[in-house]
């Protein structure tokens, strides 16, 4: 013989502070509470952040423009090949010039003052040979010409070697000498060309600058913009942050709670027949006459 007793109960708790802390309490909520009005984006920094979008703006239109350029003329060398044709006809001009005749041995012997000087000693030797052979009688004669002639070779002779020589020797240095301004001209285009080269990696490496400088005013804007919606929020997060605490302290706690018991036969018997005592008369009970 079984049966079933259900029982429901519902509890509600009122949590106090303790009382001598209640005023202070109290009082840092009334100085939080009077804060609140005051969170968010004041006169002054709005119209700072203004400010800085303005002046970002401003910058930007000023200084993007030269940075781009001057990162375009980096990447194209930055003038350093500028002068490279200048210095290139510098070297054209030694070599097809009369540096370059004389390196080739075209002017030796190509001296007009040497045909001069020859011609001078050939108009001696002949007057004197000549002169000789007349005085004995010969001139015009076989030995008069072999004489003449022994006596020009021997006095040009001299003249043309010394001549042949030194024009050899000019030929040789300006031979050196163009090699020297080659090897000058072709380092000075190399040295360019590396600069340019070295120009092009810094045109390389600012062309970020040059993008960052183009965005700088969209960047400030964005960096305000964020202040402006973070700085209420980083106030309104910090007063939240002190009030929750302390009213979480003034809450109310509800609680519910259920129980369920299972009683025996002899129990619900006995609680029958309890109920059924309680019923029955008390006294003797008559039935008629006796």
């Amino acid at each position: 013989m079984g049966g079933t007793s259900k029982t429901t109960q519902t509890q509600t708790q009122q949590l106090a502070p303790y009382d001598p802390a209640n005023p202070a309490l109290q009082g840092i909520l009334s100085g939080i509470t009077s804060m609140v009005p005051q969170a968010g984006l004041s006169y002054k920094t709005s119209g700072a952040l203004d400010a800085i979008e303005a002046n970002a703006a401003k910058a930007g239109a000023t200084f993007s423009p030269a940075i781009t350029s001057g990162t375009l003329g980096l990447l194209n060398g930055g003038g350093a090949t500028k002068y490279d044709p200048a210095i290139t006809a510098n070297l054209d001009t030694l070599s097809k010039g009369i540096l370059g005749q004389t390196a080739s041995g075209a002017n030796i012997g190509n001296n007009p003052g040497l045909k001069a000087q020859l011609d001078q000693i050939r108009t001696d030797v002949t007057d004197q040979v000549n002169g000789a052979w007349a005085a004995a009688g010969r001139d015009g004669s076989p030995g008069n010409m072999q004489a003449l002639a022994r006596g020009i070779a021997a006095g040009t002779a001299p003249v043309i070697a010394a001549q042949y020589n030194a024009d050899t020797d000019r030929a040789m240095n300006a031979a050196t000498a163009l090699y020297g301004a080659g090897n000058t001209t072709y380092g000075i285009l190399n040295d360019n060309q590396a600069k340019a080269n070295a120009n092009f990696t810094s045109g390389v490496g600012t062309a970020g600058d040059a993008i960052d400088a183009s965005n700088y005013g969209a960047n400030a804007a964005l960096r305000a913009e964020a202040q402006r919606f973070g700085i209420p929020a980083s106030q309104y997060a910090t007063l939240l942050g002190s009030i929750a605490p302390i009213a979480a302290q003034f809450g109310t706690n509800t609680g519910h709670s259920e129980g369920e018991t299972q009683m025996s036969g002899a129990q619900q018997f006995a609680l029958i027949a309890s109920g059924l005592g309680s019923l029955w008369p008390k006294g003797n009970i008559s039935f008629g006459a006796s």
